[in-house]
């Protein structure tokens, strides 16, 4: 467990994905922390107030492409943030990275060198391939409205995506669409062709034994977000919880209770 003089914060918003995947690596490091929700859309400038240096190039990219808006708020900086003690970390793959020095039991990735490079190639494309997919085709989806969503994107495995309130939802979600990640119907229409090869590759991971083994690693941890952010879209929920991604999914993030068997509280 972290010190009071290491104590971790991580900075997040609500329902993202890739922020799932810093927290699962926490909780399986078994390191208390603090969860700070900012406001999507502005989350790059709260962040960079609190002392992140963001990036100095792009780490994104769209279709082998990073544009101009894509590429200020990769400037500014992204979340998830996690600040432990005085450092402070971002992105997916640094932080993984980062808690297997601070605190190397469980481990993140294996020991032996051919298995730890199998689970850093499927970490890479599931954070640099997957994650944007995922993003993509679920903003696509928002254009339309929410109804595509299981409970209209209000409760599910990540939370409520990008906030409880359903107008903050709807508007932060199309910004997002139109101007940070160029989701449209024309990009949604090709995404949803290549979805089935991406699943096909978690499940041949799976089978490979790279995901899904005895022990969880940060690949399993990078890639179980974003397939339960498209498992919001009614429409693919039933594809995915058929195959073997979807055994991995109920894992890592088992679908939390119906609203009646809650106390009131957002399960997330």
């Amino acid at each position: 467990m972290t010190t009071a003089a290491e104590s971790a914060t991580l900075y997040v918003f609500p329902g993202s994905h890739p922020c799932r995947s810093a927290m699962l690596m926490l909780e399986h490091k078994g390191i208390a922390y603090r969860r700070v929700d900012l406001l999507p859309g502005l989350h790059p400038i709260s962040v960079r107030l609190r002392g992140f240096a963001g990036h100095r190039t792009p780490i994104r990219s769209i279709d082998g492409k990073t544009h101009r808006s894509l590429a200020a708020l990769d400037r500014l900086g992204t979340v998830p943030s996690l600040r432990f003690g005085e450092r402070r970390i971002q992105t997916n793959r640094e932080i993984a990275r980062f808690l297997e020095r601070v605190q190397p039991e469980p481990p993140l990735f294996p020991s032996e060198e051919g298995q730890r490079r199998a689970v850093e190639d499927a970490e890479r494309w599931g954070d640099d391939v997957l994650q944007m997919a995922a993003r993509r085709i679920a903003l696509a989806a928002t254009l339309r409205g929410l109804d595509a969503f299981h409970d209209r994107g209000g409760s599910g495995r990540l939370g409520p995506l990008m906030s409880e309130h359903e107008t903050v939802r709807v508007i932060a979600s199309r910004v997002s669409a139109r101007f940070g990640f160029q989701a449209s119907a024309d990009s949604e229409r090709e995404l949803l062709a290549e979805l089935p090869a991406m699943l096909d590759e978690v499940d041949g991971l799976i089978d490979a034994g790279v995901l899904g083994g005895e022990r969880l690693n940060a690949a399993d941890m990078m890639i179980a977000p974003s397939l339960a952010l498209l498992a919001y879209r009614r429409d693919l929920r039933p594809e995915i919880e058929r195959r073997p991604a979807g055994a991995l999914l109920d894992r890592l993030l088992p679908e939390p209770p119906a609203a009646g068997a809650r106390d009131g509280r957002q399960v997330i």
